[in-house]
């Protein structure tokens, strides 16, 4: 990515202790020019401080999409180095997360896809021509290991991230001809602002495990998790390359799941997931009753 000219990069979702904050913050340590963008401009207080340009933006809205281009098209001569989707539903609210698959209300997920996989269509879709400007630039989608394995009580979000991954398989190689990079990051456990806690709802077919989903489920990756300015520094790295890789695989985690979804059969992953997180534990305990009113 040689250039006698600033290099310039968007990200989205960069509130105050996320991802995207750490890699705002990456991005500008290695020179370039960042515009971070996030629902909030009061969330990015600290990257305005240390000279970042912040931008609002809600990667659900086209209108907002479509304003925020403009604005960077203005701003950067037509022209964008580095495009980082990173703004995800988790960080909006926690709802379609951290639930069982028949808990989750479909509203919630609409707005989970909403933003992690249609928000990312319509970034790349505005952004395409200032990228194709650039004459070398990069595409990076954050993903996530959980579009991979079945984690448990993610159903919702494991399934968005998938979309993801596949969707940038296929941009890759549609962007190819203009050298326009798409890398997509599987990220593993990553120590972040900690999400508020989720309870199963009363009638849930988990309530007999419901000790095991609040003490194991929620907040898991923030006890084991890697440092996000350690993973910020990975990502900026591999992003920044001649050659990126097509799938970067970081955070805690990822080697082992990278290897299991290479060499093992994919229900390999489901005995050592349930026992992590007690699914055995509604049989043990019993299912509540339920009844059908015909």
């Amino acid at each position: 990515m040689g250039s006698t000219t600033k290099r310039t990069v968007l990200i989205t979702g960069c509130s105050g202790g996320g991802i995207g904050h750490a890699l705002a913050k990456e991005y500008n340590n290695k020179g370039l020019r960042v515009f971070a963008t996030a629902r909030r401009l009061d969330s990015m207080v600290e990257l305005r401080n240390i000279g970042i340009e912040t931008l609002e933006l809600d990667v659900s809205s086209v209108e907002s999409i479509k304003r925020t281009a403009n604005q960077v098209s203005i701003l950067a001569g037509g022209r964008l180095d580095v495009l980082v989707n990173n703004a995800s539903h988790l960080t909006c609210t926690f709802e379609a997360y951290t639930l069982p698959a028949t808990d989750i209300s479909l509203t919630e997920v609409k707005a989970l896809f909403d933003v992690n996989v249609f928000g990312v269509m319509a970034m790349v879709q505005e952004f395409v021509h200032l990228l194709i400007n650039s004459g070398d630039a990069r595409i990076v989608n954050i993903g996530s290991v959980a579009g991979v394995m079945p984690y448990v009580f993610g159903s919702a979000y494991n399934a968005s991230k998938a979309a993801l991954h596949s969707y940038g398989d296929t941009l890759r190689v549609e962007l190819a001809p203009f050298n326009v990079k798409v890398i997509t990051i599987i990220t593993g456990g990553v120590k972040t602002t900690a999400s508020p806690p989720r309870s199963l709802p009363a009638d849930s077919i988990y309530q007999p495990m419901r000790h095991e989903f609040e003490t194991l489920r929620v907040g898991n990756s923030q006890k084991t998790g890697m440092l996000v300015e350690e993973y910020a520094r990975s990502v900026v790295l591999e992003s920044l390359k001649t050659t990126p890789s097509a799938w970067f695989w970081k955070g805690t985690s990822s080697f082992t799941v990278w290897f299991v979804d290479t060499f093992l059969l994919k229900k390999a992953f489901d005995s050592p997931i349930s026992r992590k997180f007690k699914l055995a534990a509604v049989l043990r305990k019993g299912q509540p009753s339920h009844t059908t009113n015909i």
